[in-house]
């Protein structure tokens, strides 16, 4: 009997350092993610124990907007980044970081583009920098449905006042509440809202499309674990586990899927065009 008891003994302290090894040996991933609003990254949640059972320890870090995520990527205080094409795009080109997955939406859809928007019976978008003439304009910045596209069309020359907003929505919202005559903002983020704003319509939109949501990695990362984070997510879509089906529907995705740079053809050619290179610092 005492055999017994001291089998059963050394048999549970082996199996205890065999789980303690093993998650020590966890590699680990501090991902940055932008909560623009109270609560916004709670979707990501479940991706926790989603890589952590496939040996990735997953730790988020939040920032309140695209221009605080972005300095922090690039100062290297964060591995990856889930990201809109403006802050990707920039990152690409400051080459310090490479795109691996996007999310494919349960609508399935996967880009965005940029749409204008003013009150209700306003002028219809010229597609011109004089349509922005002695106009007050809104937009999320570091953004290419924002700041980045008006710099681009060269319409930041010719407005009265451009005012930065952490959000798209703020950027609405500085519209619905007369600060500004004009928005720009992600196409996705004002079909969400849209309800909210009765007095708010599209005048023009860009037919441009950018990726979605993509999840950068830096280059500091080892291909190894760069590889390794691309299978987990692009396994998750045919993945029928409990654990998947938190994170679909956590994030109201398909899954993931791959991304090229021949996706960022066109933001990278907006990206020139607003003034972005190598050496951009995040501002203007």
């Amino acid at each position: 009997m005492k055999t017994k008891i001291m089998l059963s003994i050394l048999l549970g302290v082996a199996i205890t350092l065999c789980l303690t090894y093993s998650y020590s040996q966890a590699e680990n991933l501090k991902i940055a993610i932008m909560q623009d609003q109270e609560g916004s990254a709670k979707k990501y949640a479940p991706l926790v124990s989603y890589f952590e059972t496939r040996g990735i320890k997953v730790s988020f870090i939040n920032t309140q907007s695209y221009s605080e995520a972005a300095l922090m990527f690039a100062q290297a205080k964060a591995d990856a980044m889930f990201s809109g094409s403006g802050i990707a795009g920039t990152m690409i080109m400051k080459r310090v970081a490479k795109p691996i997955v996007r999310p494919l939406s349960k609508e399935g859809t996967s880009t965005y583009w940029t749409v204008i928007l003013a009150q209700k019976g306003s002028a219809k978008y010229t597609e011109s920098a004089d349509y922005f003439s002695g106009k007050k304009v809104s937009f999320c910045s570091l953004a290419s449905s924002g700041e980045f596209y008006l710099h681009a069309i060269g319409g930041h020359k010719t407005a009265s006042e451009l005012i930065q907003a952490n959000s798209h929505e703020s950027a609405i919202d500085l519209l619905a509440n007369g600060t500004t005559d004009i928005a720009i903002v992600k196409n996705r983020v004002w079909d969400r809202v849209k309800n909210k704003y009765p007095d708010i319509e599209v005048v023009g939109s860009d037919t441009g499309e950018n990726p979605d949501g993509t999840l950068i990695v830096s280059k500091i990362v080892s291909p190894k674990l760069s590889e390794k984070v691309t299978s987990i997510l692009l396994g998750l879509m045919e993945d029928s586990s409990p654990e998947a089906k938190m994170v679909k529907d956590q994030m109201n995705i398909l899954g993931f899927i791959q991304i090229t740079m021949d996706n960022f053809r066109y933001t990278l050619a907006l990206l020139r065009e607003a003034g972005v290179s190598r050496s951009f610092n995040f501002t203007y």
